[in-house]
C-alpha cells in the first residue's frame, strides 16, 4: 500500500474502487458504537502501537486518505503499523475487478454493486476483538450485541480523553484471561459466552491461538476447521472471523440471519430462504462469498 509521511499526518493512496462515504455509512450503523467516532466525514479511532495509545483521525482529501495525529506524533515505524491496520480495516489490498465482473452477471448482486460500488469489506483487524464480537453476536439481535460490547469495553478496556471526548481501546486478551465467569455475567453475558470468551483469551495469551498460526493453514477450509475445533466457535462464528479478520473472500456465513433477511427483501420473498435455496442463489459467488454477503448486509441499512 502506497503511503506518504508528513510531519503531523500521513496520506494513503487507496485503490481506484474505494468509496469512503459508503464505508463510513456502514461504520456509522449503530449509535452505540464505542470503538470509533464519526463526525462530519472524519473517522476517529484510538489504536495501541508500541504499547502507546495513538489517536488517529481519518478523512478523505482529494483522492487520498489522510490520517492526522492530533495528540502524540508516532514514529515512522509506528506509522507503518497504523497504515497496515487501516489497510486491513478497509481491505484496501483487495482487487475487486473480478468481484464486480462476476456481480454484473448476477441477478441479486448486480443492483447492489452498482449502488454501493467502492464499498470495501470493513474488517476487524484485531483477532481477539473479532472473535469476541462474533461470540457476543451469537443468537441475539444487533442492538443488544452492541450494548454488551459497550459494557465490555467500558469495564475492561483502556481509554484516552481528548477535547472532552473519550476514545476507547478494546480489552486485551491478557486482561480478559485473568477474569472469572462471574465478571462477565455481571454485564449480562450468558454463562456459556463468558466461558468461551475467557477460554479464547487464555488460548491467545499462551500463544495456542493466533492470527499468524491460522494464516499458515493451507486454505480457507483448513482455517475454518481449525477455528471450529475451539469451544464456542461454530460454522457461523468461524466464517464471520475469517471474513472480517482474515480477509478471506470465500468465507460464507450462510446461516446468518441478516443475510437471509437481506435476500428475502432483495428477492421480494414471502419468507426467508432455506439453506438449500441459499446455495442455489450463491452458486455464482464462488471465491467472493464474503463480499456478496457484505453487500447484502449493506442493503439492510438502506434508508430510502
Amino acid at each position: 500500500m502506497n503511503w506518504m509521511n508528513h510531519d503531523t499526518y500521513l496520506e494513503i493512496e487507496p485503490p481506484k474502487e474505494f468509496n469512503y462515504s459508503e464505508c463510513l455509512l456502514f461504520l456509522n450503523r449503530s449509535n452505540q458504537e464505542i470503538l470509533h467516532h464519526i463526525n462530519e466525514g472524519s473517522l476517529c479511532k484510538l489504536l495501541k502501537v508500541s504499547e502507546q495509545p495513538i489517536l488517529c483521525v481519518l478523512s478523505k482529501q482529494a483522492n487520498k486518505l489522510k490520517v492526522d495525529f492530533p495528540m502524540d506524533q508516532p514514529s515512522v515505524n509506528e506509522r507503518a503499523i497504523i497504515v497496515q491496520y487501516i489497510t486491513e480495516w478497509f481491505d484496501l489490498k483487495k482487487d475487486l475487478h473480478d468481484y464486480y465482473k462476476m456481480a454484473e452477471k448476477d441477478q441479486i448482486l448486480q443492483p447492489l454493486t452498482k449502488k454501493y460500488r467502492g464499498l470495501r469489506l470493513i474488517g476487524i483487524p484485531d483477532f481477539f476483538e473479532a472473535l469476541v464480537w462474533a461470540i457476543i453476536g451469537q443468537q441475539i439481535n444487533l442492538t443488544f450485541a452492541y450494548t454488551l460490547k459497550k459494557r465490555f469495553v467500558e469495564r475492561f478496556g483502556e481509554n484516552v480523553t481528548f477535547k472532552g471526548q473519550s476514545y476507547w481501546l478494546f480489552p486485551t486478551p491478557e486482561k480478559i484471561a485473568t477474569l472469572q465467569v462471574d465478571d462477565l455475567r455481571a454485564l449480562k453475558f450468558t454463562r456459556r459466552k463468558s466461558e468461551y470468551i475467557i477460554d479464547i483469551a487464555k488460548n491467545i495469551t499462551n500463544g495456542q491461538l493466533t492470527k499468524d498460526l491460522l494464516r499458515q493453514k493451507d486454505d480457507y477450509q483448513a482455517m475454518k476447521k481449525s477455528l471450529m475445533a475451539i469451544r464456542g466457535i461454530g460454522a457461523w462464528t468461524a466464517d464471520y472471523v475469517l471474513m472480517k479478520c482474515l480477509q478471506e473472500p470465500s468465507a460464507f456465513p450462510i446461516a446468518d440471519v441478516g443475510l437471509h433477511n437481506a435476500l428475502k427483501t432483495q428477492l421480494l420473498l414471502d419468507r426467508k430462504p432455506t439453506i438449500e435455496e441459499m446455495n442455489v442463489y450463491a452458486k455464482h459467488w464462488q471465491g467472493w462469498q464474503a463480499y456478496a454477503t457484505f453487500y447484502l448486509w449493506r442493503s439492510l441499512y438502506e434508508t430510502v
